[in-house]
């Protein structure tokens, strides 16, 4: 198997949280616990993560996002100038049987100039990296996070007047997170980002022009600002984008295949792999894939982190080779279609059910690809 990232048999980063977690966490939301006793709590369910991690045999290996509430702002409101409210907006993620669950996210607001003024994930992967034999592997959200929902609405214009200076000095903030952990020895780092998938599906497209911005120009734009972000990485930093259509309880939001951003993101975006969402007919069919450009991987996320069910290494690698038919088998790999717990709230599976569908994605890996 591929002994650089994208790895052929990967996972999007997030790992369903071990109840004492949830129990520590709660208390010292509660006050019943203090930080250094929760992080200790934290420290020692990350270990047995790694081990659980290598003994399946994956090679890029995350903390699970233990320390986390949810994938993106926890580590967002660490930028200097985000502020973040709670209540004052619902969304209601759908599931496959029609059934819907509501969901009150935080929100983000840009109050004052964007900076970075201080290490976000630093320490979190200095302590993955002493527990890992294989590749660490950091995972943060992408740039568009802290711009798709809100749009020009969350962003203060007293302190940002032209949206421009507001993209730039975001950017420069994630440039320096990153060149942080590149000086730590993090050579595998992960943006995930929802708002690219969004744009994919024709409701969010259209309702993104009725609030007075092109679907085009933001993917344009999202494509630009992760470049500029990690234009100063090391050579051998391998940065890999994974696409979210929504991860929440098992349920989502988009649909609708990649062929309205295909060209432009998988051409643009300065990046070494994708981790595209392949898991059911939401997803759309393989296409797309022709755009991409011979020094670039995509990693097919082919399974379902939302379902109990393990799927069939034959219906796997049928997909897999269907997929081959629109760009060489060599640039492709396996994954999920997303984490088993982008919020701490997990998707409904057990443990066991996460672990068996890995075992599953590295078998049909090594009989794909070899070993």
């Amino acid at each position: 198997m591929a002994k650089t990232p994208p790895f052929r048999a990967d996972h999007v980063g997030s790992f369903l949280r071990p109840s004492r977690l949830i129990e520590a966490r709660d208390k010292f939301l509660a006050n019943q616990l203090d930080a250094e006793e929760l992080r200790a709590i934290e420290d020692e369910c990350i270990s047995e993560l790694v081990s659980k991690q290598e003994q399946v045999g994956l090679k890029g290996i995350t903390d699970g996002e233990f320390r986390r509430t949810f994938f993106h702002v926890d580590f967002l409101e660490q930028l200097d100038g985000v502020s973040v409210t709670y209540g004052d907006f619902s969304s209601k993620f759908r599931k496959d049987d029609g059934t819907e669950v509501g969901f009150r996210p935080p929100t983000m607001h840009v109050d004052a100039k964007i900076q970075h003024a201080r290490s976000i994930q630093g320490a979190d992967f200095d302590y993955l990296k002493s527990q890992v034999s294989q590749t660490p592997k950091v995972c943060i959200p992408a740039p568009s996070m802290l711009h798709f929902r809100g749009g020009r609405k969350g962003i203060s214009e007293s302190a940002y007047p032209d949206l421009e200076e507001f993209y730039a000095d975001l950017s420069a903030a994630y440039a320096e997170e990153i060149a942080d952990l590149a000086a730590r020895g993090c050579r595998y780092l992960q943006m995930d980002d929802t708002n690219l998938a969004y744009l994919c599906d024709p409701e969010i497209r259209q309702n993104t022009l009725d609030r007075g911005d092109d679907p085009d120009e933001l993917t344009h734009l999202y494509c630009r600002m992760v470049n500029e972000a990690i234009k100063n990485r090391p050579s051998d930093m391998c940065i890999s984008v994974h696409l979210c259509r929504g991860n929440f309880k098992s349920a989502w939001v988009a649909q609708g295949g990649y062929e309205p951003v295909a060209e432009i993101l998988l051409n643009e975006m300065n990046i070494d792999g994708f981790f595209l969402e392949y898991d059911d007919e939401r997803s759309g069919d393989f296409a797309p894939l022709r755009f991409l450009p011979k020094d670039k991987q995509v990693v097919l996320g082919l399974m379902s982190s939302k379902l109990r069910a393990v799927e069939t290494k034959e219906e796997i690698i049928q997909r897999i080779n269907e997929a081959a038919e629109f760009t060489p088998l060599d640039q492709l790999s396996l994954s999920h279609q997303c984490g088993f717990s982008s919020t701490s709230h997990g998707n409904d599976i057990g443990e066991e059910d996460q672990w068996l569908k890995l075992e599953r994605c590295v078998e049909v890996a090594r009989e794909v690809w070899g070993d």
